[in-house]
C-alpha cells in the first residue's frame, strides 16, 4: 500500500526480511532550559519592592537579586493585547488584538482573538518536544465563545497548551472564580470559608503539573504561562494578609511618591536626572482631602498591597519547589506586567467596580459605610487615582493611555545557568513582542513559515539575549509604536512622539507631545514646540509603522463595543430569543442572554413537587446581579444593585405540578419595573431605581445559583428541588419605548 507516515526501514514478506524503524519524536536541544513566563495583572512600574516601592514582594525580589532587572521594558496599555504580542512575539494589531478580547470590530486588528497566521509560544515549543502549561487569565479569546458549546479552536489546549487551569475573561473574583480546567469548566475544590484563594489554587494546580512532567518524562523541558488574576480588580486577599496592611499608607500618596521616587534612583532604577511627573489632572494633593476620602483611599491600598503581598508568597511557592526538584538552575523565569497601574478606580477609588462601568460614581461617604468588607468576598474594589499613579511612579497617566504610565513595566529575568551578572540591571529599551524571540533563543527553537496550513507572519520582537551580559551594549530595538483607543505614540532611538486621544475629537486634531526620553524618562519636558521637525518625523514614522503593522483605521470605540451581535453564527440568535435546557453549565456573560441595560421576559417552565425550591435562573455574584427562584412555595425576584437587595415575592404561591413562572423586565430610562408572572398571570410588581448595564463578569447559571450566591435570601448553589424543563429569554424587540434614545444617548456619553 502507499506509505502515508514516513518510514525508513524495509518492508518484505516476513519479519526476518524486514527492518523495522521508529521515527524520532521532535525534542529540545539537550540544555535546553525550562521556562516559566509570570505575568501580573495591572501592576505599575514602581510597585515591586525591587522596583522602588514600600510594599511587601521579598519573593520577587529575590529573584531581581539572583538575575536582572530591566528598567526601560514596555508593553500595550491594555490586558489583552499585551498577552497577545508577549506569546506571539508579534504586534497586537497584526493578530487581531487592539482591544480587549471582548471586542469585535469587524476589521482584521480587532477580531477578539490570535490570527491563526501567528503561532504563539506554546505552539512552537509543544512541536519542538516542549511539554506546555497555562496557568491563570486567558483572555485570548472571543467571549461569545467562551461558553462549553464552544468552539474551542481559540481556548488555550487549542493554542498550543498540553494543560491549562485558569479562567477565560478579563477578570474573576479571587474567592468565588469561574474557572475552566483544559476545555471544561469545574468549581473551586473548597470555599472561601475553608480558606480558598485562586492565586494559591493556581499555584497548587502549577506544581502539580510540573510534578506530573517531570516525574515521567524528566528529559522533556516544560514552558509554563502563568498568568495571575491578580492584581486586576478585584483587589482581594486572605484576612490575614489585609490586617498585615492597616495604617502603613496612611500618610498618603503623595509622600508615598515622593518616597518611591527616591528609593528609585537610590536602587539606579531611574537615573539621577529623572524628574517626578507632575500629578494627573483629577489627583488632589492628599492634605487637602475631606477624612472619609482618606479613609477610603487608605483601606483600597491596603487591600491592593495585600493582594500583591499574597501573590509574591504564591510566586515564592512555585520558585521554591522548582528548587526541591533540582530544576530551578536551568528555569528561564521571565516575570513582568501586562500594562500600568489601572485608572479604572476613578479619582475615589471604589469599592464595587462594576459601578465604574455603569458610570455610577460612588462618593467616599457612601462607601465608608461598607468599609471593613473591602479586600474580601463581599467587596470588588478597586483604589484611585491617586494611589495608582503612584503605582506608576515616576510616570505620569495610567493602564489604556499610551504615555510611560501605561507602557512602562518592570520586567526581571532569571536564570541562574546562564545569567552570571546577577542582581544587576539593564535600561535598554525593549517591549512585550520581544520575550517570544527571547524564549526562542533560549530553547533553541525555530518559529516555522506555515503552522497547520496557514502562512505565519513575521516575528516583530527582537530578543533580549544579547543584554543578558551586556548593560552597556545598544539595544537591538530601536522603534516601536503604540496605539489604544486612539492614544498613540511612537518611540524612536530615544525619542517619543505621544498624544493622549479623546473619544468625539477628531484624530487629526489630537495634539501630540515631544519627549527626548533618553534624558526625560517621565515625559515632563514638552519639546513639541522647539523640536518641530523631529515631531514630524516620528508622526510621519507612526503613519509608516500604522500601515505596516494593521493598525488601521483608527477607532476609538471601547465599551460599546461589548453588545451582542445578533447573527446566525453566533450563540445570540436573530430572533433575541434564548432557551436554555438543564443540565447546562454556567454560561459567561457575553455568551448568554444579554439582559443587562434592557428590558427583557424570563418563563422558566418547571414541574414542582410540594415544598420543592431553589433556583431557576441566577447571573452574578454576591456582589451584584439577579436571581429568580423559589422559596417557601413563593416566586422570588432578588435584583442585587451592587449588595442594595431589591427583593419581589410573588403575591400567591407557586402552584404544585407543571407551571410557567417567569419575570417582566421593563427598563424605562435610567430606572425600571419588573413584575413577576404565573401561568401568564401576574402576581407582584416592583420599581428598580436603577437598571444595570453591566451587571458582572460572572454569568448565568440555570437551575442552581453558581459561585458565591447572589440573593441573601439562601446560602450556596440553592439548587431547584423539582423539574426544570426549560428556560426561555427574549429580549424585547422592538425596544421599550425611549430606550433607543437612551442607550444612544449612552453611547455619548461613553465618548
Amino acid at each position: 500500500m502507499k506509505q502515508y507516515e514516513p518510514f525508513e526501514g524495509v518492508i518484505g514478506r516476513t519479519v526476518p526480511e524486514s527492518t523495522p524503524w521508529w521515527p524520532t519524536p521532535p525534542h529540545p536541544p539537550k540544555d535546553a532550559p525550562n521556562v516559566v513566563v509570570i505575568l501580573i495583572d495591572d501592576l505599575g512600574f514602581s510597585h515591586f519592592n525591587c522596583f522602588g516601592s514600600e510594599l511587601v514582594t521579598p519573593n520577587i525580589d529575590a529573584l531581581a537579586k539572583g538575575g536582572l532587572r530591566y528598567t526601560n521594558f514596555h508593553v500595550t496599555p491594555l490586558c489583552s493585547p499585551t498577552r497577545a504580542a508577549l506569546l506571539t512575539g508579534r504586534n497586537h494589531h497584526s493578530v487581531g488584538m487592539r482591544g480587549i478580547s471582548n471586542w469585535s470590530s469587524g476589521f482584521p486588528s480587532m477580531r477578539g482573538q490570535i490570527s491563526q497566521h501567528a503561532t504563539t509560544m506554546a505552539e512552537v515549543l509543544r512541536d519542538q518536544g516542549y511539554t506546555t502549561l497555562g496557568l491563570g487569565k486567558w483572555h485570548l479569546v472571543s467571549m461569545e465563545n467562551t461558553s462549553s458549546a464552544g468552539p474551542f479552536d481559540q481556548w488555550p489546549l487549542q493554542r498550543g497548551f498540553d494543560r491549562h487551569y485558569g479562567f477565560l475573561d478579563g477578570e474573576t473574583d479571587q474567592f468565588a472564580p469561574d474557572l475552566v480546567y483544559d476545555n471544561h469548566r469545574v468549581n473551586p475544590p473548597k470555599s472561601p470559608e475553608e480558606g480558598y484563594h485562586l492565586s494559591e489554587d493556581l499555584v497548587d494546580h502549577a506544581i502539580e503539573f510540573v510534578h506530573d512532567a517531570k516525574s515521567i518524562r524528566p528529559d522533556r523541558p516544560f514552558f509554563m504561562y502563568f498568568a495571575f488574576g491578580a492584581t486586576h480588580a478585584p483587589h482581594q486577599a486572605p484576612a490575614s494578609y489585609l490586617e498585615k496592611h492597616r495604617g502603613k499608607y496612611d500618610e498618603g500618596w503623595d509622600v508615598a511618591r515622593e518616597r518611591w521616587f527616591a528609593r528609585q534612583k537610590e536602587l539606579g532604577i531611574v537615573p539621577d536626572f529623572t524628574q517626578l511627573a507632575p500629578r494627573n489632572d483629577g489627583v488632589e494633593p492628599w492634605e487637602t482631602l475631606p477624612e472619609n476620602q482618606k479613609r477610603l483611599a487608605c483601606r483600597l491600598q491596603e487591600a491592593f498591597a495585600a493582594f500583591l503581598e499574597h501573590t509574591d508568597e504564591q510566586i515564592g511557592r512555585l520558585v521554591r519547589d522548582l528548587d526541591e526538584l533540582g530544576e530551578l538552575d536551568n528555569t528561564l523565569i521571565v516575570l513582568m506586567s501586562d500594562n500600568g497601574a489601572s485608572q479604572e478606580g476613578g479619582p475615589f477609588g471604589i469599592l464595587h467596580e462594576m459601578k465604574y462601568f455603569n458610570f455610577i460614581l460612588e462618593t467616599p461617604d457612601e462607601a465608608v459605610a461598607r468599609i471593613d468588607d473591602i479586600g474580601g468576598p463581599s467587596s470588588h474594589s478597586n483604589y484611585p487615582w491617586g494611589w495608582a499613579q503612584a503605582g506608576n511612579t515616576p510616570f505620569k497617566w495610567y493602564k489604556q493611555n499610551t504615555h510611560e504610565g501605561g507602557v512602562h513595566v518592570p520586567l526581571i529575568v532569571h536564570w541562574p545557568k546562564r545569567i552570571t551578572a546577577t542582581g544587576e540591571i539593564r535600561p535598554q529599551f525593549h517591549y512585550v513582542t520581544d520575550i517570544a524571540p527571547t524564549v526562542f533563543e533560549a530553547a533553541g527553537a525555530t518559529v516555522p513559515e506555515t503552522y497547520r496550513g496557514f502562512d505565519q507572519m513575521p516575528v516583530a520582537g527582537a530578543s533580549l539575549v544579547y543584554s543578558f551580559d551586556s548593560a552597556s551594549e545598544p539595544s537591538h530595538k530601536t522603534k516601536q509604536y503604540f496605539e489604544m483607543g486612539g492614544h498613540r505614540a511612537m518611540y524612536h532611538e530615544g525619542w517619543k512622539a505621544v498624544t493622549r486621544h479623546f473619544p468625539g475629537v477628531s484624530f487629526d486634531d489630537d495634539r501630540w507631545e515631544l519627549y527626548h526620553v533618553a534624558v526625560d524618562p517621565s515625559e515632563c519636558t514638552d519639546l513639541a514646540l522647539s523640536e518641530p521637525e523631529k515631531l514630524r518625523e516620528l508622526i510621519a514614522m507612526w503613519w509608516h509603522e500604522a500601515e505596516a503593522y494593521g493598525v488601521l483605521p483608527l477607532d476609538d470605540r471601547g465599551i460599546e463595543l461589548f453588545g451582542a451581535r445578533f447573527r446566525e453564527d453566533s450563540p445570540h440568535p436573530t430572533s433575541r430569543h434564548y432557551t436554555y435546557r438543564p443540565p447546562i453549565n454556567p454560561v459567561p456573560p457575553q455568551a448568554s442572554a444579554g439582559i443587562g441595560g434592557r428590558s427583557w421576559d424570563l418563563d422558566a417552565t418547571i414541574n414542582r413537587p410540594p415544598r420543592a425550591n431553589g433556583v431557576l435562573y441566577a447571573t452574578g455574584t454576591e456582589n451584584s446581579g439577579l436571581s429568580v427562584f423559589i422559596k417557601d412555595d413563593h416566586l422570588v425576584f432578588d435584583y442585587n444593585l451592587f449588595m442594595e437587595h431589591h427583593v419581589l415575592r410573588s403575591s400567591v404561591a407557586v402552584p404544585t405540578g407543571d407551571s410557567v413562572v417567569g419575570v417582566r423586565f421593563r427598563r424605562r430610562d435610567t430606572d425600571g419595573v419588573v413584575t413577576l408572572v404565573i401561568d401568564d398571570k401576574e402576581c407582584g410588581s416592583m420599581e428598580l431605581p436603577f437598571v444595570m448595564r453591566i451587571i458582572s463578569s460572572i454569568g448565568m447559571s440555570v437551575g442552581h445559583d453558581h459561585g458565591s450566591p447572589v440573593s441573601k435570601e439562601y446560602k450556596g448553589e440553592f439548587a431547584f428541588e423539582g423539574k426544570l424543563q426549560r428556560v426561555d429569554i427574549q429580549l424585547v424587540s422592538p425596544r421599550a419605548k425611549d430606550e433607543g434614545e437612551i442607550l444612544a444617548r449612552e453611547g455619548m456619553a461613553r465618548q
